[in-house]
């Protein structure tokens, strides 16, 4: 439960590599961006109408809306842990052109003046390419290395599995660059289930958008934050019905979404978005109809950067 102690949170203007940064209780965060990209809004939105989401999300002349990439990197003065990495540099050219990928990870790493080198965990939610596109590195002769070389990596085991078998309708999601050769030197583990990977930083399981995708909670000093992925990727979807077209079972994703608000209402948790790219984070609250919505935070600053 939180203990009545205001969140402290800032969020970037649009165009930052630092998209933002809050406190909680002992951990530091720092919002980073791998750079804005662009999907189809109906599949961002799946069966709900256009009329509807376009009032959230704006659409471009081709029905694109802008996506985030969001990096949490989580440090308390012992470790430094980071959530998510991106699309990374790996897209073939006609797929960077398709989404306009803008791969700058690295250069908000220096802008935020964190070495990659000093990166102890880094952990994925899931394996679609946008989400560990940066876990590794691919260098002009077209081998990739570990951006981050000392960190210990985490995903979860069903994950990978899934990506092996490569399906029709989820396939083209999962790049063997970003994780395999991790698994194989050993600097990867896999999970089976929730697990807490270091004091107050742990992972719990919300199926929906993938079977096996894992949230992120970081509690502390009676605080939590909650990477929750994509069971909710942007703040346009906090409706238990806007789920994405993209999710394989929609019906799990409300179920699961109740699941979490139960909790992160009630304790005023700090909700992290994956794919925000102008909110990366907010609290939520129950408005007059029992709906939640994004509730307005203490100390925001809408023009920190």
């Amino acid at each position: 439960m939180s203990d009545g102690t205001p969140l402290q949170a800032e969020v970037a203007d649009e165009a930052g590599l630092i998209r933002g940064r809050a406190t909680v209780g002992d951990f530091d965060l720092t919002v980073l961006t791998d750079g804005s990209f662009y999907l189809d809004g109906g599949a961002m939105f799946g069966v709900i109408p256009k009329p509807l989401w376009e009032k959230r999300a704006p659409a471009d002349a081709m029905n694109r809306i802008v996506i985030g990439t969001n990096t949490v990197v989580v440090r308390d003065g012992k470790h430094t842990v980071v959530i998510e990495t991106g699309i990374g540099n790996k897209l073939t050219p006609k797929a960077r052109e398709i989404f306009e990928a803008k791969a700058l990870l690295p250069a908000a790493f220096a802008a935020a003046g964190i070495p990659l080198e000093d990166v102890d965990v880094v952990i994925n939610s899931h394996l679609h390419f946008d989400h560990c596109g940066w876990n590794t590195t691919q260098l002009a002769d077209g081998s990739v290395v570990p951006t981050f070389p000392n960190a210990r990596y985490y995903a979860h085991r069903g994950e990978v599995e899934h990506g092996k078998l490569q399906l029709e309708r989820d396939g083209v999601s999962y790049m063997a660059a970003n994780y395999e050769p991790l698994i194989a030197s050993g600097q990867m583990t896999l999970l089976d289930g929730p697990q807490e990977i270091l004091p107050g930083i742990s992972v719990d399981l919300y199926p929906g958008h993938t079977a096996q995708m894992m949230a992120v909670n970081l509690t502390s000093g009676g605080q939590t934050a909650c990477y929750i992925s994509d069971l909710i990727p942007t703040s346009a979807h906090v409706d238990l019905t806007w789920g994405m077209g993209y999710d394989l079972d929609p019906l799990r994703v409300i179920e699961e979404r109740k699941r979490f608000y139960a909790r992160a209402i009630p304790e005023r948790w700090l909700v992290l978005f994956t794919h925000d790219h102008r909110t990366p984070f907010g609290t939520m609250e129950l408005n007059e109809r029992g709906k939640p919505v994004l509730r307005p935070m203490q100390n925001l600053a809408s023009n920190a950067f």
